[in-house]
């Protein structure tokens, strides 16, 4: 993978900053009366450690740390919640099946899954048609749909947009068609949002209170527009 994996980037972000620390250390611990030694063997152990999770394990531990740094913030909670209720109101009425859906890259972690948090739902097949095809992209992009319509941008998505120009390359797509394929199933899913937004605002409560999948989609169902 290249650094624009969103957990590379976290990692070469760290080693950067203990770069940096390395530096000032190098100017403060004299002042200090503290030995230059362990500063340096310190940050020499988090830049391994870094590396080793960055290349090895996916950013793993990073992810969980800073997720849990940033998730003390209400309103970076509420604003997953909100990107998640996204995916799961669009698969929903699109009926892509759902499997179950995690709001922090510690609950993904103990689940067994990618410390990245989620909707999971059912991979699209191989011999996928064009338009179960549009219904995955809009999927992938409800996400990304959801937080626009609320905060007018997006803060998340980037793994998101990585799904779906990497399935769209795989079926012969080519980058213009890529991009019109994008807008086209962002458009269409803020579109169900907005439709369906008793649904949806339901659904964020519901997956505030870590309501069951099957007790979400009947929530949905009661609520939508038909």
């Amino acid at each position: 993978m290249n650094s624009d994996n969103p957990t590379k980037q976290i990692s070469f972000n760290l080693i950067a900053i203990c770069v940096f620390a390395m530096t000032i250390s190098s100017l403060v611990t004299p002042l200090l009366n503290i030995s230059p030694t362990v500063p340096i063997l310190t940050i020499f152990a988090i830049v391994v450690g870094t590396t080793i999770d960055g290349f090895f394990l996916q950013s793993t531990a990073a992810t969980l740390i800073l997720a849990a740094i940033a998730g003390t913030n209400p309103a970076y909670r509420q604003r997953i919640v909100e990107h998640e209720a996204g995916h799961f109101l669009v698969a929903h009425l699109l009926e892509i099946p759902i499997t179950g859906y995690t709001l922090s890259a510690w609950e993904s972690f103990r689940q067994g899954q990618s410390a990245q948090g989620g909707v999971l739902f059912a991979p699209p097949p191989s011999d996928i048609s064009s338009q179960l095809l549009h219904k995955y992209c809009t999927v992938w992009m409800a996400g990304i749909a959801a937080e626009k319509s609320i905060y007018d941008r997006s803060e998340g998505g980037s793994e998101d947009r990585q799904k779906l120009r990497g399935v769209l390359f795989r079926v012969g797509k080519q980058q213009q068609e890529i991009v019109q394929q994008e807008n086209l199933a962002a458009l269409h899913a803020r579109t169900i949002i907005q439709t369906h937004q008793a649904a949806y605002q339901a659904l964020v409560i519901a997956m505030n209170n870590r309501t069951a999948v099957a007790d979400c989609c009947d929530e949905i169902d009661r609520l939508k527009i038909s």
